[in-house]
């Protein structure tokens, strides 16, 4: 009997030496690739044949799921899954698997990270370290103003697994709070402690606003030049969920008429951003490139969760996590 193949189509890895032995030890078939810019007929001939289909980045078209001849599950790599094709999937009758919980402590430090970056205006303290060195005499001026954080407001737009950990972590600066998240039940916002307000609000009153909610046709350009508009002209914006959530040319504009204060990015809409990135040209913005997700120890665990998942499908059980179409 032909033994049950795994494929993984793109991985960002320097290796999968350690994958390879554990799919040795349960005897399945391992093959991995680099597909991620490669035309579907490749990911077709790498892919027809397998039992389970591992997804990085390669975009997972309802073309390639039609020539598929066996596969009965897809593991996405990571949290998000708007490269694949949910909906096509679910015609197949093939559940894709997601990993939302491997990286949720690191997401949101790097998002805390970048609230207290700009809040601190780093980059501006920075120049005026250059200028002063020059001068040899201190010059704080391109540091003003620098406002105190704590009763500042905080605005969080997705309250989920990373919203409510930046929420948690954060409760202890002295800051208010303007939740905006309208998919948690009345059981989790009495855990929490917290209310719950609408986008718009959050847009109006917050001082500093950090996005947390997955990609879906509704959150697209969440972040756009109407809701812009509506911020303070002293408010800072935090992005580490996906680039596709902000406007990319309305932040700039924004950014560029202090229409806001500034912005700390960790994802964009073309990744990586082209050298032109109008981004690139804004001192007020605070740039890190897609490694919000990133430590060693959730560089481990992922491995070990998709692992895991193909534990579970060789046991007939379900996926941890299942994705939903528009979820």
């Amino acid at each position: 009997m032909k033994p049950l193949k795994v494929v993984v189509t793109d991985y960002i890895e320097p290796d999968l030496k350690w994958e390879t032995e554990e799919m040795a030890k349960r005897g399945l078939e391992f093959q991995s690739y680099q597909l991620k810019f490669a035309p579907d007929a490749d990911v077709i001939a790498a892919t027809r044949d397998a039992d389970v289909v591992i997804v990085n980045m390669v975009p997972i078209t309802p073309g390639i799921i039609s020539n598929w001849e066996r596969c009965r599950l897809v593991i996405r790599h990571g949290v998000g899954y708007d490269n694949i094709d949910v909906a096509a999937l679910g015609k197949a009758g093939i559940p894709l698997c997601y990993i939302p919980d491997y990286c949720a402590e690191e997401v949101a430090e790097q998002a805390i990270a970048l609230l207290l970056a700009c809040g601190r205006r780093l980059a501006a303290s920075r120049r005026a370290l250059d200028i002063s060195s020059a001068r040899g005499a201190w010059d704080f001026s391109a540091t003003v103003p620098i406002y105190r954080m704590a009763g500042q407001t905080l605005g969080i737009i997705g309250c989920g697994r990373i919203g409510s950990l930046v929420y948690l972590k954060l409760k202890s600066f002295g800051l208010k709070f303007l939740i905006c998240d309208p998919y948690l039940t009345k059981e989790r916002k009495e855990e929490l402690g917290i209310e719950v307000v609408d986008q718009e609000t959050v847009f109006h009153h917050a001082d500093f606003i950090t996005v947390h909610t997955p990609l879906t046709p509704e959150t697209r350009h969440l972040v756009n030049e109407h809701t812009l508009s509506l911020m303070k002209p002293t408010a800072y914006l935090v992005n580490t969920s996906r680039g596709l959530m902000v406007d990319t040319q309305a932040l700039s504009v924004a950014l560029e008429k202090g229409v806001i204060a500034g912005a700390g990015i960790d994802v964009f809409d073309v990744e990586p951003p082209p050298p032109d990135s109008s981004l690139f040209r804004m001192p007020n913005t605070f740039l890190t490139p897609h490694l919000s997700w990133y430590s060693e120890d959730a560089g481990r665990r992922i491995r070990e969760l998709v692992v895991l998942e193909i534990d579970r499908f060789l046991a007939g059980q379900p996926p941890r996590y299942v994705a939903k179409p528009n979820a």
